[in-house]
């Protein structure tokens, strides 16, 4: 049954997506009124490909610099360096081009740009009892524009996360007015991205596609977003070793453009059951503290574990992903049928589904388990604190 009780939200941005989307690039920057728009990506989209050079052409005198080195998971020495160069450069306006790292780097140069407080006192807090707590960031914030080379959640949502290069601890920072006032699918731009990338996306997006059919009396406009945003996931798995094909990847935006649409039409950010919750955490400690892992490499490795461990706690939520996959059999057997189903996916697509497989050392597990302690997206409440010792289990398990 539908809830109808809910609010829904809409923030404004444009979307050019498609063939030559970028040659729309100098007009938003004219629509927002900017002089001075300044691009901040990573190395290789800067040096080895040659869309950094195009955008510049397209931007002309109202290309003010770029920043081309931003760091995977937005360390923040980087992003420190990259506000430097926009406050030399007298930017009134933040381009990110990019996949996750460096869009919600794009944000933190806003932030950090426009609010005069030291870091620690604009990130999310976690008191020792309590839940966390975000501080409200009311400077006004330069525009910001995102060019993306890889699909990615981060397009256009709110919140930002910075890794601290001594502590791999996640720095979250919650800011609307960071929200972008376009977005750009471009086809050659996302063309850019390697093989390697893009099935570590795919399987990050399919994964958090399959999980979110577990919503629980969400109201209809949740539902359509959430079916339609695991149509198109799967639908390009098989189609993703195609590099020259921009098809799958562009459908791939639009599930993640969906999977964000979810919060706004009233839903939660991400399916609030146990083992999702739980693996997002602990996925994204992984990442920090390995950072040549990516997002659905940790997934692979841990959501089978995390399903057989927790989803006996949300056996509605299992139920309506076994429904939404096909998989039949007693309630009792859908969270292990459900992790056999991933797991099969994930191998197709040639991911490891142990932690062992993945190169990384087994002695630095209990620092991504302290890490996963503090993530606002999957435990707002603080109730993991509870639970360190299953988490515990579950990364050894997973091993």
């Amino acid at each position: 049954m539908y809830s109808y009780d809910f609010r829904a939200t809409g923030h404004p941005f444009r979307l050019y997506s498609g063939k030559d989307a970028l040659e729309r690039l100098p007009d938003e920057v004219g629509r927002s009124r900017a002089t001075r728009a300044f691009i901040v990506c990573g190395r290789t989209v800067s040096r080895k490909t040659p869309l950094i050079a195009r955008m510049k052409a397209l931007l002309a005198e109202r290309c003010a610099g770029v920043f081309d080195e931003i760091e995977k998971e937005t360390t923040r020495s980087s992003v420190a360096r990259a506000v430097e160069a926009a406050r030399t450069a007298r930017a009134d306006l933040v381009v990110g081009v990019g996949a996750g790292s460096v869009i919600q780097g794009a944000r933190i140069v806003a932030i950090l740009l426009a609010e005069k407080r030291p870091v620690e006192e604009l990130i999310t807090r976690y008191p020792e009892h309590g839940p966390a707590v975000s501080p409200r960031l009311l400077e006004p914030k330069l525009p910001i524009i995102n060019v993306l080379t890889a699909p990615t959640t981060a397009q256009n949502r709110a919140g930002s996360r910075m890794k601290d290069d001594a502590t791999a601890r996640g720095m979250e920072f919650f800011d609307p007015k960071t929200r972008p006032a376009a977005i750009f699918w471009d086809t050659e731009a996302l063309l850019t991205a390697p093989p390697a990338l893009i099935r570590t996306g795919a399987g990050n997006i399919y994964c958090r596609a399959a999980m979110n059919l577990g919503a629980v009396a969400e109201n209809p406009l949740v539902e359509g977003d959430r079916l339609q945003s695991y149509r198109l996931a799967a639908g390009a798995l098989t189609r993703i070793s195609d590099s020259s094909d921009p098809g799958p990847r562009l459908d791939l935006c639009a599930a993640t453009l969906l999977q964000n649409r979810e919060a706004d039409d009233g839903g939660s950010q991400f399916a609030r059951h146990w083992p999702m919750r739980v693996a997002y955490a602990l996925s994204t400690s992984l990442i920090s503290v390995f950072p040549r892992l990516g997002q659905g490499e940790a997934y692979a490795a841990l959501m089978g574990t995390a399903l057989r461990s927790l989803g006996h706690r949300d056996p509605e939520a299992m139920g309506l992903i076994a429904q939404g996959l096909a998989i039949a059999g007693t309630p009792a057997e859908m969270p292990a049928r459900i992790a056999e189903r991933l797991e099969s996916v994930f191998a197709g697509l040639g991911m490891a589904t142990r932690l062992s497989a993945l190169g990384i050392e087994r002695d630095r597990l209990p620092q991504v388990l302290e890490l996963s302690l503090t993530n606002f997206n999957a435990d707002p409440r603080r109730e993991f604190v509870r639970e360190r010792d299953r988490l515990a289990a579950i990364l050894e398990a997973a091993w």
